[in-house]
């Protein structure tokens, strides 16, 4: 998959138009579903206002979904979210592994566990997406805890604060760690 981004429309246009050309020569084509043009960017809210259409449309690419959005004190922003679908799928089978190993060590279950939420974190932890990863690491806590509150055959239940001092030897922090660019590429120079 890839994204392009033009400023005008005719622009997307005739950049489409001489993209089938050469993959004709190869007998390859655009798939009709999956190829499409949406006005996104700066000027698509307004523009699509002034047609009388609803919020600029949105584009999944690389397990984030793009929205146009403003900044609290305006201007222009790309809010990334976590793919819903994805999201769900992921906690899906974590919380499945999460079962398979519950009568492992507790120290075994706690790598495994922090490697997974360091994974998540490492690449959705972008600026506007972190209540998805805390929710995220939240959602995996809750499930360990279920899964090590069934492990007794006797019937006693793990309480909330032996659980709570398991946890916090094995959870990462969230924090961000891919901030805005203008933060990112900021270099200072002594001179």
């Amino acid at each position: 998959m890839i994204v392009l981004g033009f400023q005008y429309r005719f622009e997307a246009e005739a950049f489409l138009d001489a993209l089938k050309t050469p993959l004709e020569y190869f007998g390859l084509n655009l798939h009709p579903e999956k190829s499409r043009m949406i006005e996104f960017g700066r000027y698509a809210a307004e523009n699509r206002k002034r047609n009388g259409e609803g919020n600029p449309e949105t584009f999944d690419f690389l397990g984030f979904t793009h929205i146009c959005s403003r900044f609290p004190r305006g201007g222009f922003e790309i809010r990334r979210r976590s793919i819903k679908k994805r999201f769900c799928a992921k906690l899906k089978e974590v919380r499945k592994k999460i079962k398979a190993r519950r009568d492992n060590d507790i120290a075994e279950q706690g790598r495994w566990i922090r490697s997974v939420i360091l994974g998540y974190r490492n690449y959705f932890a972008v600026p506007r997406n972190m209540d998805t990863v805390k929710r995220f690491r939240n959602e995996i806590l809750l499930a360990w805890y279920r899964a090590l509150r069934r492990r007794s055959q006797k019937g006693e239940k793990m309480p909330w604060k032996s659980f709570r001092n398991i946890y916090i030897c094995w959870m990462p922090r969230i924090t961000l760690l891919h901030p805005w660019p203008w933060v990112r590429f900021d270099a200072r120079y002594s001179r």
